[in-house]
């Protein structure tokens, strides 16, 4: 796979972008952020840089391999760089080695130190911060990374709620299509806005989202306080289908059972399996709002043996069944918000 860097030699884009592709990068957030480039390049569909320009840069022009295995072939040497608007660095895969070769980190540090804005897209946040280069700047990392970003770093400065967030010359995303979300964002900037939602358009995005705008991932209704407590929810959210026991939440924290349940009733006042078994549930209430999924697959897919088992907790949970909640919800579309965070309970 060769995505080049097309130029013209006629006349100075708008906007100008190059790429830094990380060992096993995920090619979702690199394909959504240079299409809604490449579709706000020109007039029509032809891939021509009129209006955008972008490169993907690399020492020894070697393919990069994505975390799904698909290569890329970069374009240009890192010393044949020219001057880009922004440097953007697509993450992949969390390993224990660097991601991105010495000679990269060279050029990033390079390009930062002269003022360039540095974009950081989906495990992208890990690799700036492990170079310093947010050192006093809010990041963005995706609700699902966001317990490994908390194991390695000692940070109060990172968001999980927004889909993208911008400190000064520091951009970063959650990944996924909030990369393209983050290069509209960009593309409006330099472009302009009808450029921008005609890329969101033709890729099928009804319309740009702000940076505030909430993660999908599974919020949870009590706000939690105490760290640990912070840490073992977000395990929960990443365990729905198949549930830890919470004697296995304690151990991956380091705490034992009994510390880990005085700390939830401390500071919500209930113990983990309740919580966990909330989230379960909302997820489940959740899909049966948004989806025709049968009631069995959205059992199993939250952690409940079968449809019977997740109809009996839902009863005894919340007063009514998966059927008599699916016929309270037709003919209703969920609000972007109540799809976020709320559930909507039959009317009595």
């Amino acid at each position: 796979m060769n995505i080049c860097a097309m130029t013209s030699p006629r006349a100075k884009k708008r906007l100008s972008v190059a790429f830094l592709l990380a060992d096993r990068f995920t090619l979702s957030a690199f394909a959504n952020f240079v299409d809604v480039l490449r579709l706000a390049a020109d007039e029509a569909d032809r891939s021509r840089p009129i209006l955008c320009e972008w490169s993907v840069l690399s020492a020894t022009l070697a393919n990069v391999q994505s975390s799904c295995g698909v290569k890329v072939q970069p374009d240009t040497r890192l010393i044949d760089a020219g001057h880009y608007d922004y440097i953007v660095v697509v993450g992949g895969l969390i390993s224990d080695h660097s991601a991105l070769p010495p000679e990269a980190l060279r050029f990033l540090k390079d390009r930062a130190a002269a003022g360039i804005p540095i974009v950081g897209l989906c495990t992208g946040v890990f690799i700036l911060h492990e170079a310093g280069l947010l050192d006093g700047y809010r990041c963005c990392v995706s609700w699902f990374h966001r317990q490994d970003f908390l194991d390695r770093f000692d940070t109060v400065q990172m968001v999980s709620d927004q889909i993208f967030v911008i400190d000064r010359d520091r951009l970063t995303c959650s990944g996924g299509h909030g990369a393209a979300h983050l290069a509209a964002f960009l593309v409006e900037r330099h472009v302009g806005q009808s450029a921008a939602i005609k890329s969101l358009n033709i890729m099928m995005i009804d319309s740009a989202l702000s940076g505030e705008k909430p993660q999908p991932g599974q919020q949870s209704a009590r706000k939690a306080n105490d760290p640990l407590v912070k840490k073992a929810i977000l395990r929960m959210q990443q365990n729905i289908e198949v549930p830890r026991t919470v004697l296995e939440l304690a151990h991956d924290l380091g705490l034992g059972r009994r510390s880990l349940e005085r700390r939830f009733l401390n500071d919500l006042k209930a113990t983990p399996s309740k919580v966990y078994l909330e989230l379960r549930l909302d997820r489940a209430l959740s899909l049966l709002r948004t989806t025709h999924d049968p009631i069995t697959q959205i059992a199993l897919a939250t952690g409940f043996c079968d449809a019977p088992h997740l109809s009996r907790t839902l009863r005894t949970e919340r007063g009514f069944t998966p059927s008599e909640y699916r016929k309270t919800q037709a003919g209703h579309t969920a609000t972007d918000e109540e799809f976020a965070v709320g559930v909507l309970l039959p009317q009595s």
